[in-house]
Order: structure tokens, then C-alpha cells, then sequence
């Protein structure tokens, strides 16, 4: 039977043993100190031996810590070279996104037809998750999520996508019914567990002060709150990119002649090592420019 710690334990040791210092460890794992720290005392834990002397501002090996990193470098670097080496020769054509599941059959899944007429030979795996921003812990490639403008992290690219517009939209029959902000309070609002600040934010933006922005009905997707909307339960907010077809085809009508535009629009995140793999580059080049045409053409 194979006795082996957590990979992550492995994989922090080393570099701070490397280094001798979990901040440099940190930096080159692209996580925070105290999370190497942390998985440090749980691999000493599972040894039940100490690792490192923990001093106010270094830190040193022990005896044992010099010697079990001497005996497990080596085979780590087998183990990296070796993986590294099948990934690129049978993994170089295919590629991961994570987002949210509205942005993908909403945006990403219409233009999946164009997307492999122009990378036939690349094999895109789509996976969708209500928080998008881990998704580098389940090693995905790409992620397409929700921002603040201007956001930057270290170790990662993060390239704006699209821009999010908000409004109320509701079937064509409650439309009939609503002339005035007033008249909302007629219907159940509608709420999107992901975003739940839409609705007080876009009162707060028009100036809607008696409307009671926090009651209605939750639902745990925007799809689901959207859904419900075109079957006529009540009004909700939605995202100007990813209702443009349900207003065209007449499923949604817009209220009112104001968006609010938000301070967090979507964006394309990526490692700073995909730039080894130029199908991630041209991949996330082809999606921007995807973007350029809808925000230009007002398409979805």
C-alpha cells in the first residue's frame, strides 16, 4: 500500500523547502502564504514530525525536514516532467471553460457551431458552475465570469469580455399592466440567488423609492428567474447580452427606457502559463473579438 500525502502538502513543502520561505513559495504556487503554511502543518501533521523552525521572519529546515526534502525532490521533478510531457502531447488540442450556466446557453453555446467551424481540430470541454472564480482549483483552463472592472490578480490574465447592462423585463402580458415604477409593486419581483442586489441597485439607479426591492420570489439561477418570468409570474432584472433573443422573439419585453450599467462586467480569466499553450491565447483571442461583434451589432 502506497503511504502518500496530499499533492498540495507535496507541492508546498518542496517549494518552501526550495526557497526556504513560504512567502516565495507562495508567490510561485499563485496562492497566499497562509494557505502554504497551512498545508505545511497538515503534511507535518500526517508525518508527525516538523518540518521547518518557524522564526519571526525566515524560516529554516529541521534535520528531518532537510532530509525528507532530499529524498522526495527528485521524484517530484520526475513526476512534473513526466505529466507536463503527456499533457502537451495528448492534451495540446483540448481546452476546459468554466462559467456560469445562463452565460453559457445563453452566449457561449449559440456560437458554439462558429466556434468549432473555426477550431475544428480543438476539443472544447464547457463546464458550468454557479461560482465560476475556482475554477483553476478544478484545472480548468479558461473561466468566463462576473468582475469589477479594472480587476487584476497575480498570476492570472484578465481580459474584459462584455459589459452588463441591467433592466426589468417580464412577459408581454404583465407588460400591458405596467406604466409606471409604481405599478411593479402589482407583481412578485423576481431574484436571482447569484446577484442578489440587482433589484435594490436598479430601484436605488431609477430613483424607484417605493418599491419594495427586496420582496418577491428567489430562485437559484438567473435561468430559472428568467424562465419564470416568461411564463408570467412576475417581473426580473436581466442582463442586456443574455435577453437580447428573448426580447427580439417576444418572449421578454423591456420596462422602461433605463439600464443601469454595472461596475462588474463579464471578463476572460486565464493563468499566466497559458501562454505556453497558444490554443488558450487564440481561443480567448477569438472570444474578445466574438464580443467586439455583438457589443458593435447590439446581437446577442
Amino acid at each position: 500500500m502506497l503511504i502518500i500525502p496530499s499533492n498540495s502538502g507535496l507541492k508546498s513543502f518542496e517549494s518552501a523547502a526550495r526557497h526556504l520561505s513560504f512567502n516565495k513559495a507562495a508567490e510561485e504556487l499563485n496562492v497566499t502564504p497562509g494557505a502554504v503554511s497551512r498545508q505545511i502543518q497538515s503534511l507535518e501533521e500526517f508525518l508527525g514530525k516538523t518540518l521547518f523552525h518557524r522564526h519571526h521572519k525566515k524560516v529554516e529546515l529541521t534535520a528531518i525536514g532537510r532530509q525528507y526534502h532530499a529524498e522526495i525532490s527528485q521524484p517530484l521533478q520526475k513526476i512534473s516532467a513526466a505529466s507536463d510531457r503527456i499533457r502537451t502531447t495528448s492534451q495540446n488540442n483540448t481546452l476546459s471553460i468554466c462559467t456560469y450556466p445562463s452565460f453559457a446557453v445563453r452566449w457561449l453555446i449559440p456560437r458554439w457551431a462558429k466556434l468549432h467551424e473555426d477550431f475544428p481540430d480543438l476539443n472544447i470541454q464547457l463546464t458550468t458552475s454557479l461560482n465560476a472564480a475556482d475554477y483553476l482549483e478544478d484545472g480548468f483552463d479558461m473561466s468566463i465570469q462576473v468582475l469589477k472592472e479594472g480587476y487584476s490578480q497575480r498570476g492570472f490574465n484578465i481580459d474584459k469580455l462584455l459589459d452588463v447592462k441591467t433592466f426589468p423585463v417580464c412577459s408581454p402580458t404583465l407588460a400591458k399592466e405596467i406604466r409606471s415604477f409604481e405599478d411593479l409593486n402589482k407583481f412578485p419581483l423576481l431574484h436571482e440567488s447569484p446577484r442578489p442586489t440587482d433589484w435594490p441597485r436598479w430601484c436605488e439607479y431609477a430613483g424607484a423609492s417605493k418599491i419594495n426591492a427586496n420582496g418577491g420570489m428567489n430562485f437559484e439561477s438567473a435561468d430559472m428567474a428568467l424562465h419564470a418570468a416568461i411564463e408570467g409570474i412576475g417581473v426580473v432584472i436581466g442582463i442586456d447580452i443574455l435577453i437580447r433573443e428573448d426580447i427580439k422573439n417576444g418572449r421578454l419585453v423591456k420596462l422602461f427606457d433605463l439600464e443601469r450599467p454595472s461596475t462588474h462586467p463579464f471578463h476572460v480569466v486565464t493563468s499566466t502559463s497559458s501562454r505556453r499553450n497558444p490554443n488558450i491565447e487564440h481561443l480567448k483571442n477569438w472570444l474578445l473579438e466574438e464580443a467586439g461583434h455583438a457589443e458593435e451589432s447590439g446581437q446577442t
